[in-house]
């Protein structure tokens, strides 16, 4: 029509006012306006005395659902309670008969053991000791073939003390912690029993594993720097493998100041990040090495062992002392002179330009059996050995 009416604009007739049928049109396109919420009306015709009045407070819930909710709660924590005791009956009887079998044939044939009772620990909801027993072959074959069956033996046994002390005292946080499931990071920040530690902290490495059931676990290892005596913290994560890596949050070498919220523990060593406070700039020393009762660089490991022993790795600092290679290219931690001149064999390889140099203070995770290096002070600065 735009076009008729400029090539030949006497095809139309003008007219003085809008025809009815145009406005009938436009009046069907024009879109209706949105009408005013209620609450919006309610606030113009609020008065000042209507505000001032006391809210309606919510109905009080009845008594006998809050008593119902509870007995329900009740129920299912018992029900928890009978299936993790018949879980640990089971992993009792699976672990007479490894001994029964023989080591030799259990070492051999661990995976796929292992993943058989780990699977029956997970229906009866001990997952987290069907975890830990889950991983057990990966740890196993870190070691030498001789040295299998002694690792696997002690970790038998500390199963077994494990499996003891929760039929003692099932509702002990720590141990339910180990077997059956962990508390949230809300619980922990809420518990008012739980040790907070305002201070400054250094990262001294990390630990990432990625575990057969495709979690990957990211632990992160910290030094307290206003502690006269060694203390530690760690804060753990764990994320789907198939998430890919994360970047963490600290890095090895880092110090900042912050509080932390320790889980409630014989040895308190897993933490949360309650508020960081900022970071620290000063080159404050690490905690001079104790030298202990008998001058022995592994007494924190005794002492650990005495409050848990059903725990595996224990952070320690370790006196002067160097790293060094045997024969067989085994790799040791060597102490220096003195009462503590001892060698400890250290998990996995490290870097041969680290080989020999003197090293002030160590620090690192011991299992009973190999040291696992975080991080070193020596004459030339921090080496960083995770």
């Amino acid at each position: 029509m735009a076009w008729i009416g400029a090539t030949a604009p006497a095809s139309f007739d003008r007219v003085d006012q809008t025809p009815e049928w145009v406005n009938d049109w436009l009046g069907r396109r024009r879109k209706p306006s949105p009408q005013p919420t209620q609450t919006a009306a309610d606030s113009q015709v609020k008065s000042i005395d209507e505000a001032s009045r006391p809210e309606q407070s919510d109905p009080v819930e009845d008594a006998a659902a809050a008593e119902r909710r509870e007995a329900a709660q009740r129920k299912r924590a018992e029900d928890t309670r009978s299936a993790v005791s018949a879980a640990l009956d089971e992993l009792d009887q699976w672990i007479a008969d490894q001994l029964r079998l023989g080591l030799a044939g259990f070492v051999e044939a661990c995976s796929e053991r292992c993943r058989r009772i780990a699977a029956r620990l997970v229906d009866l909801k001990a997952t987290a000791l069907a975890g830990r027993i889950d991983e057990l072959p990966a740890r196993l074959m870190t070691l030498r073939s001789e040295e299998r069956p002694d690792a696997a033996i002690r970790e038998l046994g500390k199963l077994v003390l494990l499996a003891k002390a929760w039929r003692a005292a099932p509702d002990d946080a720590e141990l339910k912690r180990l077997v059956s499931t962990s508390e949230t990071r809300e619980q922990i920040l809420a518990n008012p029993d739980a040790v907070q530690v305002e201070s400054d902290w250094e990262v001294l490495g990390e630990k990432i594993e990625t575990r057969r059931d495709g979690l990957v676990s990211h632990a992160t290892w910290l030094l307290d720097l206003q502690s006269p005596t060694p203390r530690f913290a760690v804060l753990l994560d764990f994320f789907p493998a198939s998430a890919g890596r994360r970047s963490g949050a600290f890095a090895p070498g880092d110090r900042f100041k912050a509080r932390l919220v320790f889980y409630p523990s014989r040895n308190p060593l897993r933490a949360l990040v309650a508020e960081r406070l900022g970071d620290v700039t000063s080159g404050a020393a690490w905690p001079v090495f104790s030298q202990g009762a008998a001058g022995d660089p592994l007494q924190a490991y005794s002492t650990f062992q005495d409050n848990a022993p059903w725990l595996s790795e224990c952070p320690v600092i370790l006196p002067a002392g160097a790293i060094l290679t045997d024969e067989r290219d085994g790799v040791w931690w060597q102490a220096g002179s003195g009462p503590s001149a001892i060698a400890l064999p250290v998990e996995g390889t490290v870097n041969h330009t680290l080989l020999g140099i003197e090293l002030t203070a160590t620090a690192a995770l011991w299992n009973g059996a190999r040291l696992e290096l975080l991080a070193s002070q020596s004459n030339i600065g921090r080496l960083d050995l995770s």
